[in-house]
């Protein structure tokens, strides 16, 4: 590389080179800018150094929690132990019954790039340990009051290493049992800016929990103990069956819905898992997991061959639950791509594609032929999508329900003037919409009132056909209950809540420890819309009342969609509480996916909308109502 000449550039020369009139020269005297004097190249120290591999590696506690647990898993642990207080932020404990080190590796595990488990550059090549860099414990101890203590199976005694902002303090002889145990106090005490971007406690601790539950999912075999504040969160008993795992971590009303994914192997690949019907599905990849070799990942191809293999299975926008775990060649993938080691590049990721793809189908395949295409078969008579719930089944036909009688939309209007909604028939006409202007008016004064609307049919069971005064009005019944309900439920939040429907018997849902969080921040707007929800321990919520508008809606699926809708938004990725009116938006699309029309109950579905304030527009501004004037028609038609 070639030295930097020496310059000096005066203010007038930079204003001419930057194109500009004045230039605020960077020092007081006017004299313009130089390098004279300033070091062009340095070296960084080794804290400094530290600080910045602690950006990449140590991301917020969880990212602390999942690079100590990791080393404790490669160390061979039978038992994890986590404690942390405050979200991690005050203090983090990972205490293990691994290997241990003597004081000679206890010493250099602090080193920056000090590793066992990689000892040439033919070895990355086929990485079998979970960390191989060697910069996870510099980099936390940078940022930390960190404490380190270990000792081998057969040695007499262990080893106390103190470091402080990445300086050692203190190392010295230790009574402890056999593993090694690192506590973290105080993280990024000395980077405050670092500090001021986590968020909530309980935000971080949700963090936490999900990071710990993925390696439980991984190391079936470990027992994990997790504590919050001094509480017991998680307790899981080593295993062989990675269904009692899953039972274990995510509730054991899911055992009897799982479905086996057979072990299928080609081209060095070995596949296993299990999947939920597709009645579990939801709206986002939340409930997705994916293990390779022992380590969770995120992969977009795993993702879309798992999406093809149930295309036809499910309607759009919606993702099955599933769990994959992959074992492979360490020499066919590349897990030194992403800083967090979460991402891996596989070097055949066809192959990889068409085994889950085919796996998938199969299993699907199988589930059908053994359930007769009943209700959780995949495809059913006349191609009907069977299976997910009646409300997100996009275009497909009425429900049985519907057919003997009622209809959903009844039930609704019902639920909604038991809420206190007015009498059509006492409510004063309103007179916020004037119809279209003629080419030709007939003379006099016009009248102004709400538009007339005769309900023609309906198409698909989704758009309601609308004969006006100048041609046609399409109308999209699912756009149309968005509005309805979410009109109604501001209201009711400016009054008396909505009346809600207690359930004959309270739903448990267990939810991800980050959705958990969300809902636990918003408490207050379910309680404002209606909506009973309350904590039943650790990641479990109860719900014991529905809206009455939405009376008919199966609670579960309700939560678990409104869930990934608030997951979604920006308030819910910055651990920030919803407004009502945002909240309500959310809660009223969930609501309204998948409604059916029908013709019996178009004229109430019009009337309802229009006796809305702003009754053409869904809360995100979509049309509800959409106008084909006859001039449009006849223009169409070669008749202009």
């Amino acid at each position: 590389m070639l030295p930097l000449p020496r310059f000096k550039v005066t203010p007038p020369e930079l204003d001419r080179r930057m194109g500009q009139g004045a230039f605020l020269g960077l020092d007081a005297g006017g004299g313009g800018w130089s390098n004279e004097g300033v070091s062009r190249v340095q070296v960084m120290t080794d804290a400094l150094a530290s600080q910045v591999a602690a950006g990449e590696v140590v991301e917020r506690p969880s990212s602390v929690v999942k690079e100590l647990v990791e080393n404790s898993l490669d160390a061979g642990a039978r038992e994890v132990r986590l404690d942390v207080q405050r979200g991690g932020v005050a203090m983090l404990r990972v205490a293990d019954d691994g290997c241990g080190m003597d004081r000679e590796d206890a010493l250099l595990s602090i080193e920056r790039h000090a590793t066992s488990k990689l000892r040439d550059k033919e070895g990355l090549m086929s990485i079998r340990t979970l960390g191989f860099r060697g910069e996870a414990l510099p980099s936390i101890a940078s940022v930390s009051r960190f404490g380190l203590t270990t000792r081998e199976h057969r040695a007499v005694e262990g080893t106390e290493v103190t470091v402080e902002g990445g300086t050692l303090r203190d190392v010295r002889s230790a009574g402890c049992p056999p593993g090694t145990t690192v506590e973290v106090r105080d993280l990024f005490f000395n980077v405050p800016a670092r500090r001021k971007f986590l968020r909530r406690e309980a935000t971080e601790g949700a963090h936490i929990d999900h990071q710990v539950r993925l390696h439980a999912l991984a190391s079936e075999q470990t027992r994990f103990v997790f504590r919050k504040d001094g509480r017991v969160v998680i307790d899981v008993a080593g295993t062989r069956d990675r269904r009692v795992r899953i039972g274990d971590l995510f509730g054991r009303e899911v055992l009897d819905k799982l479905e086996e994914v057979v072990a299928v192997e080609r081209a060095g690949a070995v596949l296993e898992g299990y999947l939920l019907p597709t009645s579990e599905a939801r709206t986002s990849r939340r409930g997705q997991y994916l293990f390779l070799n022992g380590r969770p990942v995120e992969d977009r191809v795993v993702w879309r061959a798992l999406e093809e293999g149930y295309r036809g299975a499910l309607p759009a926008g919606r993702h099955p639950v599933a769990w994959l775990w992959i074992e492979m060649d360490p020499a066919l993938v590349d897990v030194n791509v992403h800083p967090a080691k979460r991402e891996v590049r596989f070097h055949r990721p066809a192959e990889l594609r068409s085994l889950i793809y085919e796996a998938v189908v199969e299993t699907l395949r199988g589930r059908t032929r053994g359930a007769g295409r009943g209700p959780e078969g995949v495809e059913g008579a006349g191609g009907e999508t069977r299976g997910a719930p009646a409300a997100d089944r996009r275009g497909a036909g009425r429900s049985e329900s519907d057919a003997a009688g009622g209809g959903h939309e009844e039930r609704i209007h019902d639920g909604a003037a038991a809420g206190g909604s007015r009498d059509l028939g006492e409510r004063e006409e309103p007179r916020r919409w004037r119809a279209e202007a003629q080419p030709e008016l007939p003379g006099g004064e016009a009248e102004c009132g709400p538009p007339s609307f005769r309900p023609v049919g309906v198409l698909n069971g989704r758009y309601v056909v609308l004969e006006s005064g100048d041609g046609m009005v399409l109308m999209e019944g699912e756009a149309a209950w968005e509005r309805i309900l979410y009109e109604r439920l501001l209201r009711g939040a400016e009054g008396s809540p909505p009346d809600s429907q207690g359930l004959l018997v309270p739903v448990l849902v267990e939810l991800d420890a980050r959705d958990a969080d969300v809902v636990f921040r918003n408490l207050k707007n379910f309680q404002d819309a209606g909506m009973e929800v309350e904590s039943f321990g650790g990641v479990t919520v109860q719900l014991r009342s529905l809206p009455a508008m939405l009376a008919g809606t199966d609670p579960r699926t309700l939560l678990v969609d409104l869930v990934d809708q608030m997951v979604s938004s920006a308030e819910g990725k910055a651990g920030r509480s919803l407004a009502f009116e945002r909240f309500a938006g959310q809660l009223a699309a969930v609501g309204a996916r998948g409604r059916r029309c029908r013709t019996d109950g178009a004229r109430r579905l019009v009337e309802d909308l229009l006796s809305c304030d702003l009754p053409y527009c869904t809360p995100d501004g979509r049309p509800t109502i959409i106008q084909v004037p006859t001039s449009e028609l006849e223009r169409r038609f070669g008749q202009g």
